[in-house]
């Protein structure tokens, strides 16, 4: 390689790291350091709005970013459980990411995200726990192959944009199981499949993934094809994948799969997995 190779090389690391940082997603989470210690201050984005606040994978990826930039971080992230305590308002909150124990290999944190509200006082909107760990060559299976389904090329992509904003942020393409064109009551079953990547492209880590994980409308709307007020209370996602496998997965599609198992006494849940394009869930 010549030295104008290497000037080209450099060039183009660079204009990636920069469309990184120029990505709304970024944007949107940038956090900075506060004056006490285990705590981050940021601000809500219009990009990632829902109906009556931020779209929930968007304040999950919250939690994830305050974990992956704190200096004690131990590891990759393996699970991470999100409450929606109440709705995250417009403007800036503070961010609380505490390394409650660390082991050889795992890490455990207590998470909040706090704001000002009306009457003065911090009010907390979201709380979560997460777990950290160095990850380790050993056996491994997945018993859970990717279902046989056409690929993203071949599937439209959703009329979605126009509405909420956070739906104008991923390009979506739905196989089956899309949002009800008739809410008259027929639903039978509770299974969606759809391709979703990040609309501007965006190599995949454990924000986006967090985000993507939460792109599935109320289970129940498909069910019942009854408009019902329905929104997520909790949300654990599990992250089987590497920064090395992230990596390999780049900008490409991945494939969302979500059903329910159950509905009662005015709860419902849904199990959801993401494979990428190669088939690693």
């Amino acid at each position: 390689m010549n030295l104008a190779h290497i000037g080209c090389a450099l060039v183009a690391i660079k204009n990636i790291a920069k469309k990184m940082t120029n990505h709304p997603l970024d944007q949107a989470l940038h956090l900075t350091a506060g004056a006490e210690p285990h705590t981050f201050i940021g601000a809500t984005s219009p990009a990632y709005w829902n109906m009556v606040g931020p779209f929930g994978g968007y304040t999950a990826a919250l939690a994830v970013r305050s974990v992956m930039q704190h200096p004690a971080l131990l590891g990759e992230l393996v699970a991470l459980t999100v409450n929606y305590a109440g709705a995250t308002s417009e403007g800036p909150f503070v961010i609380t990411a505490t390394p409650a124990r660390t082991n050889r290999s795992t890490q455990h944190w207590v998470i909040a995200l706090s704001q000002t509200n009306a009457a003065g006082e911090q009010e907390v909107a979201m709380t979560a726990t997460a777990m950290t760990a160095i990850r380790r060559d050993t056996w491994h299976l997945s018993d859970m192959p990717m279902p046989t389904v056409p690929a993203a090329a071949q599937v439209e992509r959703d009329a979605s944009v126009g509405t909420m904003a956070w739906l104008n942020r991923y390009d979506m393409r739905s196989i089956q199981g899309g949002i009800p064109q008739q809410w008259d009551g027929s639903g039978d079953n509770t299974l969606s499949q759809l391709w979703v990547r990040d609309i501007e492209p965006r190599a995949l880590d454990y924000a986006s993934l967090a985000a993507m994980a939460d792109v599935f409308y109320p289970r129940i709307w498909l069910r019942r094809a009854t408009r019902v007020a329905a929104g997520t209370v909790s949300m654990t996602t599990y992250f089987h994948a590497s920064t090395t496998q992230m990596q390999e997965v780049g900008t490409s599609y991945l494939l969302a799969q979500a059903q329910a198992q159950a509905f009662r006494h005015g709860f419902f849940d849904q199990t959801a997995q993401l494979w990428s394009e190669a088939g690693i869930l």
